[in-house]
């Protein structure tokens, strides 16, 4: 398990863009748009992170079926990886 954590932690740090969209999501559930604003990331390497978070387990979309305005928050791995980085 202790593996796991440390191969989490290195996988975040590894790009300081996931860091700052991790840290994005801890303040709450967002849409990309919010994110790219608050990070000053652009947009289409947001919903690119979201989705390499995505399949990682970091962060989860809660409304998968819509276009726009999809809504991402942390999942528990997402949480404990930022509480371990901060």
């Amino acid at each position: 398990m202790e593996n796991e954590i440390i191969e989490s932690v290195a996988f975040i740090k590894s790009s300081k863009n996931r860091y700052k969209v991790l840290y994005s999501l801890s303040e709450g559930i967002k849409i990309p748009s919010e994110i790219s604003r608050e990070t000053e990331i652009r947009l289409n390497h947001v919903s690119a992170l979201l989705k390499d978070l995505k399949e990682n387990g970091y962060v989860v979309c809660l409304n998968e079926n819509y276009k726009k305005g999809r809504m991402y928050a942390l999942t528990e791995t997402g949480k404990n990886v930022l509480n371990i980085l901060k």
